[in-house]
């Protein structure tokens, strides 16, 4: 049996941030930490006071996670950048409703005593002596302190109270991983109790020292269970204090999902009950666990459920018929051709999560291209003559005015000029569509012509299949290309904008032109001519895609991605092996191109050339990240691998920026995940100088003085399928139903969650059905709720076994 534990962290906006620059502006971006950790930052949106980034991460976390904090800054490009303001939510605060937080939350001044992190390791005794009880307190290390001087160290030393004696241990200079090994006795005063507070300080030459975190025992637990072992540092108490809102705000979508996932013979039965719900008649199902699920779930959670639904059902090799289920479903209850699949259905979102799924390597072949086109030539493109900036044109007009109409020709060449490539890349990529789309497809189609055969209905078949293609695919990839990893960082204004113009463009070939000259955007017309003469090769297009033969592979599938398959590529600078301490940083650090997937990461001076240098991913032992102060270079990891020996080597590698460092860390970790024999713990820093630079230790062999992370890694398409997990969530789910479930079959009540939609409707599904098919809903009910039972009572067996 396993936990599990993720966090779902949306960062949308920011309001009345405080202007940080000398142009009554600021340039703000976000840095998310977990446990002190930086696991994101988003884009820097600039020139605004009010944000808006719409970033969304998934946080695969360890068990002991305690809190998570949001830093907002203002970047600029000379100097540090400005630190307006931060948000810390602790665990507590996350899991208080079990929907999460979704809210606008007041931006807190950073407070230096607020800000600790790190833990130290203590042994305490409590010992009777003649003249009276002793404390003694063994002061061994502390790890991962807050760097508080310039060079990114601290000279931390731990002073220690008790009633009203304090003793101090010696100071340790320039590190954030002390040891000390000293024992402090203090003597009991006379009066009541006391507790015992440790606190750690950074010692400074000039001024007052700097307040690193403390920890506290009260007299009951000093008594009875004296600390042994690692603790966590805080704050003093109520250091944090509020902004009153003069700071701004954030609004934040969090929500924190702790689960045990069974053995996998315990989910077998509740797994074989999913398939035969996909197999079996969609249009009179009410009692199969697919019906139940599409019938209770709302919100964000059907985005979650349709995620692990299609990963449950592509891992057994089911995803056609399960796609199928719910487009019949669909379906049924359609009488608007308009309006089908325009709603979040659980039917849309599976679609959409499918594509998402098995489409991405297809999505950045096709767009990849034209969107860092863009991005490169940073074109000033608009049409509406609202928006228009006239000062940007030069060229006047006969009467001397700036020229409206100049700039609108212009941006209409510049629009055609990158629409034009984008639809030759989409209507040309056929054959370059994944076999698993093209078949879903197919079979998408053929359901859309049973339904609506008549003649006036003849375009809907081509709708179905471009209102996924292009309205949630290519449009949404074109106007966000950072959420669909097509672009390291969100678009400037001005960029961000002729994105906007060319994903409505696109959205426009997804209607079939339908909607031209409706609606408030009359001032696209002159985009129209251009977009009417592509609508054909849209239709031709869409025939070709569905026109594949065979059947989708069955069986079951281990991974989403083959391991031979590269998952992460790119540039990185990367420490010569042994490099001698003396050479230069500069020197020392050499640009290779890297390959890594499920096998190895491989490298070589250029993507071209084909001798590579490679490191087996079997023989990685921990992926972490490397202390600034080790080389004076930021976003430097380091891959610790194990020889066929026991001999352990180092590689170090820098990336360009922190985004760029997590991806490489999560990736790295996620593909040694299975590895055996995993380091607990490992040096952020590097042996130079005979000496480690972050504990200062002088023994190169040295136990790690720092915690390993491998549990920490970003969510993604990629993540390995894991059909217990996946089973284990889609339990959590239908027990939602299994009340409604019961009193359905068992007292003939109805499953509507509304009564007002219940009124309206007969007043019981079950009325008009035969009586051969009421016993079936019967017994697939009763199947479901006995499967049910059973999972209730092994999570009983197992928690009661920890």
């Amino acid at each position: 049996m396993a936990k599990s534990s993720s966090l779902n962290v949306r960062v949308v906006e920011g309001r009345a941030l405080p202007a940080k620059d000398v142009s009554g502006s600021s340039d703000p971006y976000c840095i998310v930490k977990v446990d002190d950790e930086v696991v994101a930052r988003t884009a820097t949106v600039w020139r605004s006071l009010s944000p808006f980034w719409g970033e969304e991460y998934t946080v695969h976390l360890p068990l002991d996670f305690h809190h998570l904090a949001f830093y907002v800054l203002d970047e600029d490009t000379v100097g540090h950048d400005d630190i307006i303001g931060k948000i810390s939510l602790s665990r507590e605060a996350i899991t208080a409703d079990p929907r999460g937080i979704d809210s606008w939350i007041n931006l807190s001044r950073v407070d230096p005593d607020a800000e600790v992190q790190g833990e130290i390791y203590l042994s305490v005794q409590m010992q009777e002596a003649a003249q009276g009880r002793c404390l003694r307190c063994h002061v061994l290390k502390a790890r991962d302190l807050a760097p508080r001087d310039i060079s990114g160290t601290s000279d931390p030393f731990a002073r220690v109270f008790w009633g009203s004696q304090s003793l101090e241990t010696s100071i340790i200079k320039k590190t954030r991983f002390p040891h000390w090994d000293e024992v402090l006795e203090l003597r009991e005063t006379p009066g009541a109790p006391s507790p015992l507070r440790v606190e750690l300080w950074d010692w400074d030459m000039v001024g007052k020292d700097d307040f690193l975190g403390m920890v506290e025992f009260p007299p009951k637990v000093l008594q009875q269970n004296p600390p042994n072992g690692w603790f966590r540092l805080l704050p003093f108490p109520g250091a944090e204090e509020g902004s009153g809102g003069s700071l701004g705000a954030l609004r934040l979508k969090v929500r924190l999902v702790e689960d045990r996932v069974l053995p996998s013979r315990c989910y077998q039965p509740l797994l074989q009950l999913l398939m035969e719900s996909a197999l079996g008649p969609a249009e009179e199902d009410i009692s199969s666990p697919l019906a139940v699920l599409e019938e209770l779930t709302l919100g964000d959670c059907r985005q979650d459920l349709a995620t692990k639904l299609v990963k449950l059902y592509f891992g057994q090799g089911l995803t056609g018929p399960f796609l199928d289920y719910l487009t019949q479903r669909e379906l049924a209850r359609t009488t608007d051709p308009n309006t089908l699949f325009r709603s979040n259905s659980l039917a849309s979102k599976s679609m959409e999560q499918f594509m998402k799924l098995v489409g991405m390597p297809y999505l950045h072949e096709v767009l990849k291209p034209m969107i860092s086109r863009v991005f490169e030539e940073k074109k000033y493109i608009e049409l509406d003559p609202c928006k228009m900036d006239l000062g940007r044109t030069k060229r006047l007009s006969f009467k001397g005015a700036s020229s409206e109409e100049h700039v609108r020709e212009a941006s209409l060449g510049l629009l055609t000029g990158y629409l034009g490539p984008i639809v030759d890349a989409i209507v040309g990529s056929v054959g370059r569509c994944p076999p698993a789309m093209r078949l879903a497809f197919k079979q998408l189609r053929r359901r859309v012509e049973e339904h609506f055969p008549r003649a006036e209905h003849q375009d809907v078949k081509y709708l179905a299949i471009s209102g996924f293609l292009f309205l949630r695919f290519f449009a949404p990839a074109i106007l966000t290309p950072k959420l669909f990893d097509l672009r390291d960082h969100h678009a400037d204004p001005q960029t961000s904008r002729s994105l906007l113009l060319l994903a409505k463009a696109v959205q426009s070939l997804g209607n079939l032109g339908q909607q031209l000259g409706q609606g408030k955007e009359l001032w696209m017309a002159p985009l129209h001519p251009f977009l009417l003469q592509s609508i054909s090769r849209v239709r031709d297009f869409l025939d070709q895609l569905v026109d594949v033969e065979g059947e989708e592979a069955g069986g079951p599938a281990k991974a989403l991605v083959a391991p031979s398959v590269t998952v992460r590529e790119g540039y990185l600078l990367k420490r010569k092996e042994e490099a001698p301490a003396s050479l230069a940083t500069c020197f020392a650090f050499k640009k290779r191109y890297f390959w890594l997937n499920g096998e190895t990461l491989s490298y070589s001076k250029s993507p071209e050339l084909q001798a590579r240098s490679s490191i087996p991913v079997s023989h990685i032992r921990a992926v972490e990240r490397v202390e600034e102060g080790a080389f004076q270079l930021p976003h430097v990891m380091q891959v610790v691998t194990q020889d066929g020996l026991g001999t352990l080597h180092t590689t170090y590698l820098q990336c360009k920026n922190v985004n760029d460092l997590n991806q490489w860390l999560s990736a790295l970790r996620k593909a040694s995940a299975p590895n055996p024999d995993k380091l607990a713990s490992c040096h952020p820093g590097a042996f130079r100088s005979s000496r480690w630079t972050c504990c200062l230790q002088a023994d190169r062999s040295a136990a790690g003085c720092s915690r390993t992370h491998s549990a920490v890694t970003l969510g993604d398409w990629r993540d390995p399928l894991d059909p217990d997990a996946e089973t284990q969530m889609v339990y959590r789910q239908l027990l939602l139903g299994r009340d409604q479930l019961r009193m359905k079959f068992l007292e003939g009540c109805s499953m509507d969650t509304s009564p007002e939609e219940d009124a309206g409707k007969d007043s019981s599904s079950m009325e008009g059905a035969c009586p051969e098919a009421l016993d079936r809903q019967r017994e697939a009910a009763g199947r479901l709720l006995e499967v049910l039972e059973d999972l209730d009572r092994a999570h009983e067996d197992f928690q009661w076994q920890e």
